[in-house]
């Protein structure tokens, strides 16, 4: 429930608060006086879009703040995880919206994204207003009202037959991809075999090309190889060790020998000395291992001219499958997955098929149960619009829901009134709703769009926004102009019907009928003023004196008259007999359901 609500810098708003009443509130003034920017004030507060167009001139930014009485368990969960608290079991939410249009929202003194309002505003407050009226003359909005308004009955089944009728397109898709593509598929698979088998034949090992290309570098080279080898060997140690060659390593040994001599003397030459007697054994080692080398290098023409037989096969290998035989070895490995994939098609179609097949039935079983419950739920809602219309001056008024199905080929089957029927299906069901309205005696039903006058409309439409509201799970409800076109003793019927729906529920009206705003608990009069330079506009609850000066200008259009303010007692009587006889009276049973999705 609203307990008040606080508007600063909104467009011709400047500072004003409204405490609606815990049962029917009603706002008034003249037009152009911001009845509708309370609405919108209260539409940033529920998470709606931001407009820096709303930010009154000449101030920074436009702030808008609620504080709501809240029970629902959920709602406090909420805010309870998006990190904000309770005060004093009131929730306030704020909101601002900066000159160029940044906007900031807070929850239960918290900063959050404005989505998280939008996600507690289905929780706090239902509007209903003439752009809500336009929307339900289109049959999708009005099958998803009369869901809304039928609860859990029809959404819990009609969830489970969203999540199969999402998986069934996403079967189908799949299916239609496979055999849409079967031949490309069946080649692509060729293609990967052919590979695989020419990788097998040769059987490439990893970094094999390099070691190949090593080798055959050796072979081919053996004799300039062993050439090398052989005079590096002489050039340390000669033949045979003989002191009349002169070789690198008697060379070292001699300088050695002289600095040994002296090494008593000075231990400088002690140390150069045993570092040339290391150099000594270095090249000897060397000159060891030359002499192995040059011995086992042999020329090995048929060893040769494998290892290029080999080197060829690899490159045809690379040429076709990668640059080395290591990515030809990654193709390989990647091609055997893809063809396991392929290969699998005929299964794959054999098993989407079964779950296509199962999941059509499971559609067909779903869409009979969420039909059957649309056509209880259409029986029910006809029979209290049709009530409504009575209560609203159209007594022989008849609204009734046309539930049809449109028969398809390629449907689904569903059992509707004990027969099999394949029909056209959708993602909210088999089910085309649409409200017809018989508007007198011995008139054909025909579409609420084309069956009813401008104001029949309107009486019409009331009373299906009555029932909606009626079922809304929502603590608090806001019209918005919803009686337009209404008049005389039909808006009196209006007032009564708000008031009834107001002793179950907060009610919130904005109106230009005084025969409405007569039955308010608590009367709110947007006053504008203009001091020549800044138009400012506040909200004035007005008690029994203000409230006949009130209704009497919203009946005469003009101050001060004296038959316009009998006229509007008149009204403000009426209503509070009613106030008395609903007290006195039990209270009806409420309509009002849970709908959750």
């Amino acid at each position: 429930m609203i307990e008040e609500i606080r508007i600063r810098g909104l467009g011709v708003i400047d500072d004003a608060v409204v405490e609606p009443h815990a049962g029917f509130t009603a706002l008034t003034g003249e037009t152009g006086a911001g009845k509708t920017l309370v609405l919108s004030g209260l539409g940033l507060l529920l998470g709606g879009k931001a407009d820096a167009g709303v930010v009154r001139p000449g101030t920074e930014r436009a702030e808008v703040e609620g504080r709501f009485r809240v029970r629902e368990q959920r709602v406090v969960d909420r805010v309870a995880d998006a990190g904000g608290d309770l005060d004093d079991g009131a929730l306030v939410i704020a909101r601002t919206v900066a000159g160029e249009g940044r906007s900031r929202a807070f929850l239960g003194g918290r900063s959050v994204p404005a989505s998280v309002l939008a996600e507690l505003a289905d929780d706090l407050v239902a509007v209903h207003g003439q752009s809500d009226q336009q929307r339900l003359l289109a049959p999708a909005r009005q099958r998803g009202a009369l869901d809304r308004f039928a609860g859990d009955a029809v959404l819990v089944p009609r969830g489970q037959y969203r999540a199969a009728y999402d998986r069934l397109r996403a079967v189908e898709a799949e299916l239609a991809e496979i055999t849409a593509h079967a031949r490309e598929r069946a080649q692509e698979a060729d293609l990967l075999r052919h590979g695989l088998a020419e990788i097998e034949s040769v059987a490439p090992q990893p970094a094999e090309g390099e070691s190949l290309a090593a080798e055959s570098s050796r072979l081919g080279h053996a004799e300039s190889l062993r050439e090398a080898a052989s005079e590096a060997h002489a050039a340390l140690r000669s033949e045979d060790g003989a002191a009349s060659e002169v070789d690198a390593i008697a060379l070292v040994s001699a300088a050695r020998r002289a600095l040994d001599a002296q090494r008593e003397h000075d231990s400088e030459l002690g140390s150069l000395a045993d570092r040339l007697a290391d150099a000594s054994a270095a090249l000897a080692d060397v000159a060891a291992e030359l002499a192995s080398y040059a011995a086992g290098v042999e020329s090995d023409p048929l060893r040769l001219a494998a290892v290029e037989d080999r080197r060829a096969a690899l490159g045809g290998l690379t040429r076709k499958y990668g640059a080395t035989v290591d990515d030809v070895l990654a193709w390989a490995e990647e091609a055997a997955g893809r063809l396991l994939t392929l290969d699998a098609d005929d299964e794959q179609v054999g098993a989407l098929t079964a779950e296509r097949d199962r999941l059509r039935a499971e559609l067909g079983r779903l869409a009979a149960a969420v039909s059957a419950a649309r056509s209880e739920a259409a029986v029910r809602f006809s029979a209290l619009v049709t009530s409504e219309l009575a209560e609203l001056a159209m007594p022989h008024a008849v609204l009734s829901v046309d539930v049809r199905h449109l028969e398809h080929p390629d449907g689904i089957d569903v059992e509707i009134g004990g027969a099999t029927r394949r029909l056209a299906f959708g993602p909210s069901g088999v089910d085309e709703v649409e409200l017809l309205l018989c508007p007198h005696t011995g008139a054909p039903a025909r579409p609420i769009a084309k069956g009813a006058s401008g104001g029949e409309l309107s009486r019409v439409m009331l009373g299906v926004e009555v029932v909606f509201a009626g079922s809304e799970s929502v603590p608090t409800l806001v019209f918005d102009e919803v009686d337009a076109g209404v008049g005389g003793r039909a808006a009196v019927e209006v007032g009564r019907r708000l008031a009834r729906l107001a002793r179950s529920a907060q009610v919130v009206v904005v109106t230009h009928l005084p025969q409405v705003a007569a039955f308010a608990d608590r009367h709110v009069v947007v006053v504008k003023s203009d001091d020549g330079s800044v138009t400012t506009s506040g909200l004035t609850v007005l008690d029994d004196a203000e409230r006949v000066r009130e209704l009497g200008r919203m009946l005469a259009g003009l101050e001060g008259s004296a038959s316009a303010a009998a006229h509007a007692q008149e009204l403000l009587d009426l209503a509070a007999a009613e106030r008395a006889a609903q007290i006195a009276s039990p209270a009806r049973p409420s309509s009002r359901k849970k709908a959750t999705a």
